[in-house]
This record gives structure tokens, sequence and C-alpha cells, in this order.
């Protein structure tokens, strides 16, 4: 299979004719090779989709709305096929991969109806006969850069809003998942996309990025990854004036109070710790528990991850698959050895899986620290990876205290059966997502999803508000009183530009 970009409506290799190989990272098995673009790629692509602009934006609304409409019955029927290809491309675990099918086409069907409201406002005007109002104006060209850990959900969180607002699009999926890249805008092109409205580029972000970025036919940069290259792509795009709306990291806790009902609260650790390998923007790297029952939710969750099974993710057996490559195994591994020298204890796993098929692939034992401190570098850091750091904490305070003390927040949740302690947290956590009784991971696409502080620069995904990111607000007055009125001027005033 050789996967290419896709520009003004056609499949094309890039003008380097370079290739870069798509692999299993749970064998090693090639799975196709990809066209690599480079800088002139980037600017077909731009000149494509700035072309196709002032065409696609006359296209009312509901019209590009049936178009998503379609594009969601597509991806509802290949909903298995796209699963499976996920799971060979980047190793989660098939029940998971359909989960990330299947919120892509929640997002497309749930934008798909903004094509009929996309509501501004109609206000009374402080003059008589003068009518006030609002309406949305497509950004322009939008820049879609997307990760790897949802290579279906992610790319229709920004390219959903921005289609059906009017903008057209260039995407750059991550070079670890083309295929569903590209199964992507089969998809959308099949639903009737005219041409140029969407244009892919495969291959690396830190070969094309930049100049995807700062290229002048690009109005809005959207990119979830890391919190340091969303700084980098804020500062090139900063000196442009250029919109930027970043989704980045997190370092998410979950709160276990004394009166909660722990094993509903293990099966949430174990879910959000470990899904997808941990590599997720909003999975649990820490545990906050009350010293009350520090010891039984250790020994229960030292329990459980010690029988995960760890395997290729289509295999029914499996509870988790591999991490995405060698250079995120060794990232993800190397935190081990520094939490043991800053004091921390492993309870369980800590190690690379190397033991028969596993070693053809990149697999991490599922991993409890104990003993973790809140300074402490696994305590701080965005690790992505099935790590978890169990902080202790004698009352609420001090757990909300330790959730608030690292530069993210993106996620939380807290068990307990104390309605006042719920609220309180709800009020003071300091994460853009707060579940109370449930895991850190699951938002819905219909509530904004995003975080505070270094997790983003403020925007959100999902819900109405994602239509603010990919649209302006036009005020709009119209005089019908047949004369001069001047507003905030007191009429009775007389000026010089009186008649």
């Amino acid at each position: 299979m050789h996967l290419q970009n896709y520009i003004d409506g056609r499949w094309v290799d890039s003008t380097s004719g370079e290739t870069f190989e798509d692999t299993d990272p749970a064998n090693g098995e090639m799975l196709a090779t990809a066209t690599k673009s480079v800088a002139a790629d980037v600017d077909r692509a731009v000149d494509a989709a700035r072309r196709a602009f002032d065409s696609w934006r006359l296209v009312p609304a509901p019209k590009r709305g049936e178009i998503l409409y379609r594009a969601g019955e597509i991806l509802l029927r290949r909903k298995d096929e796209l699963a499976r290809e996920m799971t060979r491309e980047m190793g989660k675990v098939l029940a998971e991969a359909r989960g990330d099918v299947q919120e892509g086409i929640d997002m497309t069907y749930y934008i798909a109806g903004e094509g009929r409201r996309q509501f501004g406002d109609v206000v009374p005007a402080e003059l008589p006969n003068k009518w006030a109002m609002s309406v949305r104006h497509p950004q322009g060209v939008v820049a879609a850069i997307t990760p790897w850990n949802f290579p279906l959900a992610i790319p229709t969180w920004k390219i959903m809003p921005a289609l059906v607002l009017g903008n057209t699009v260039v995407f750059k999926p991550a070079s670890y998942t083309p295929l569903l890249a590209v199964r992507l805008v089969e998809v959308l092109e099949e639903a009737g996309l005219p041409k140029g409205v969407l244009n892919l580029v495969l291959g690396s972000g830190s070969e094309l990025g930049d100049h995807l970025v700062t290229h002048p036919g690009i109005d809005l940069i959207s990119f979830t990854g890391s919190s340091e290259t969303g700084a980098h792509i804020s500062e090139l795009a900063g000196r442009l004036l250029k919109r930027v709306s970043c989704e980045l990291g997190g370092k998410n806790a979950i709160v276990v109070m004394d009166d909660a009902d722990l094993d509903l609260a293990i099966d949430g650790i174990v879910w959000s710790a470990f899904g997808t390998s941990g590599q997720r923007c909003t999975a649990a790297s820490r545990v906050i528990s009350h010293r009350g029952v520090a010891n039984d939710l250790i020994d229960r969750l030292v329990g459980r991850a010690k029988k995960l099974r760890l395997g290729h993710g289509l295999e029914d057996s499996t509870d988790i698959g591999p991490l995405v490559s060698k250079s995120q195994l060794e990232r993800v591994h190397s935190y081990i050895p520094v939490a043991e020298k800053e004091g921390a204890t492993i309870a369980a796993g800590g190690r690379v899986a190397r033991d028969g098929a596993l070693a053809k692939g990149f697999f991490h034992e599922p991993t409890v620290l104990v003993d973790v401190k809140p300074n402490m570098r696994v305590a701080q850091e965005e690790i992505f990876g099935p790590v978890t750091a169990v902080i202790e904490a004698s009352n609420l305070d001090e757990a909300i205290k330790v959730l608030n003390s690292t530069k993210y927040g993106l996620s939380c949740s807290i068990y307990t059966r104390n309605v006042n302690d719920a609220f309180r947290f709800l009020r003071d956590a300091e994460t853009g997502i707060v579940y109370v009784n449930a895991g850190t991971t699951g938002a819905e696409v219909q509530l904004p999803f995003g975080g505070m502080k270094s997790t983003g620069n403020g925007h959100r995904e999902a819900g109405r508000a994602a239509l603010d990111v990919y649209s302006e607000w036009k005020s709009i007055y119209i005089d019908y009183s047949g004369k001069l009125q001047r507003a905030q001027i007191d009429t009775a005033e007389k000026t010089g530009m009186a008649p």
C-alpha cells in the first residue's frame, strides 16, 4: 500500500519523490509506504485551499452540513474496518480503536447540525429605527496539525467545525498515523467535498511544521500536541498575528477520599492510567489518595496492574497495546530511574517488556509508583505512557493543593460520597474538565474540551465553543431612520457637525 498527499482534489506524491514507512508498533510489520512531503508540497496545498475558499465560503452552511452528514454515514459503515487499521497503525486495543472512530462519528454528526445553527445575536439598538446583530465569518485557510494518539477523532474535532463554518483546510497529521488520515480524507471526498477545500500533506512535523505555521496563506493554526511544541508554534505565529488554537499537555489526577467506593475508584484509575497505554492527554498519571485508604488503594491498584495483559491490540486477550514508537518507549522508560533516584518506589511494572513476541514491539509494563512527593519530576512532568504515581494527602484541602501544583490543568476527578466535598472540588480544581466518581477520560463532543494554564492557550475544542475558534464575529448595524444618528452622543447637544 502506498499513501499519497491529497491536493486540489487529486492524490499525488511529494515533489521530492521520497517516502517513509508506516509500521505496526506491536510487531514492526510495515503497513504502507507514505509520500514524504517537503515545503513545496505545503505551498501547493495552501494555494489550493486559498483558491477554494472564495467559493466554499459562499456555499450555504446547511449544504456544507449535509456533506458532513454524509461523511458521518460513511464513517459509521466503515467503523470496524477503520478501527482495525487504527489498531495496527498506532497500537491501541480494538475496543478503544472503535471508540476513537465512534468519537469521530459523533463529532461529525454533531458539527453537521451546526450547518443549520451557527447562531449569532440580535440585540436592541440604542437608537430608534436601527437594527443590531452579529454573525459568524470564516477565518479563511486553517492548518490542522494533529497527533497520533487519536488519529481519527482529533482530526474530526478540527476539520469538521472548520469546514461547516466555510473555512478550507490544510491537514498535517502525525507521521506515525498517515493511514488513518488518508482514510478520513477519502471519506470526505466520497461525501462530496469540493476539490481544494480539504488538502492533506504527509510527513514530519519537524520538517514541515514551521513552514506551514508561518505560511502567509494560512490564517489559523489549530494544533494538538506537547506544550513545548505548542509554545514554539505560538511564538512563530504570534509574530505574524496569526490566530492560534493549542490543545496541549496534561498531568491529570484522580483524587480518592476516605469515603470513596474503592472498587469503583480502582476501576476508574486502571482505565484512566493505562488505557491507550497511557497515551492520552487526559490520562491519570497521578493518584492523590487520602492517607486513610492509601494502603488499601495501593494494594488493589498494584494487584490489578500486575494482571493486565500486554499484546497486539487485535488479540481478544490483550488489555494494553504497545507504545507508538521506539523513541516514545525510551522516553517513557527514562522516567523510571528518575523516579527511583528521587525516592519513589516501583510497586508494579517499571520494565520494558521483552518476552517472546513482545520483544518485536514497543511494550512497557503498566507501572505504579508509590512514595511519590508532589514536587518530584514524575509528579510534575507529562510522561505519556502507562505510568501512574500515587501521592498521599491528609484531607481534601491538601489534595486540591497537590492537584493544582503542576503547570498543567486539563482533567481531574474525585471519588467521594460527600456532596459537599464534591462541590468544593468542582469549584477549586484548576482544570478545564472535572469528573465526580469517574475517571479522567471520556469527554463528550457536545461540551467544550480543553484546559487551563500550560494545557492550552484559552481556546476549546468540541461543543459550541469550537465554533469560536474557526470563525470571527462580525457585528452589523442597519439604520433605517433615513437620517444621521450619532451613537453615544446626546442628541440634544449641538455640535458643529449637525445639519
